[in-house]
Parts: structure tokens; sequence; C-alpha cells
């Protein structure tokens, strides 16, 4: 399932970097907390205003952020 419309720029709202839903924490706050060794559940547990769809929409943002192709000089 896309979940692509939970993950919101704001200009007025932490600097314009992608947050989700437009609430004050960042994609690149969960991906660390999952690079960290988190859990989905321990993140869920502190913070409770997340769903756990919101942590697919990070991983899907970030995937399609890395998706970019590589040019070469022939």
């Amino acid at each position: 399932m896309n979940e692509a419309h939970r993950i919101t720029v704001d200009p007025e709202l932490m600097g314009g970097r992608p947050c989700i839903r437009g609430l004050r924490i960042r994609v690149k706050d969960v991906l660390e907390l999952l690079a960290s060794g988190a859990t989905q559940e321990e993140i869920l547990a502190d913070y409770p205003y997340l769903e756990a769809a919101d942590i697919s929409a990070v991983l899907q943002f970030a995937a399609l952020q890395s998706d970019h192709p590589v040019l070469r000089a022939a």
C-alpha cells in the first residue's frame, strides 16, 4: 500500500524538511531510530501519536529518495 501521502513538506515546519503528517517529527528522525536498532513496536510505544503506516511511509519515502540514476561519462 502506498502511504506517501503521510509525508509532508511545509517550509514553515522544521525548516521544510520532510515530516510525518505535519507533525514535528522528521522522516530522518524515524530513519535514525530504525538504523540504531529500534523496532517498529518500540518507536510506536515511544511516540504514541505515530501509526504503523507512518513508519511504512518513512521507509517508502527513503527508498524513493535513494533511487536515482547514476550518469557516467562515456
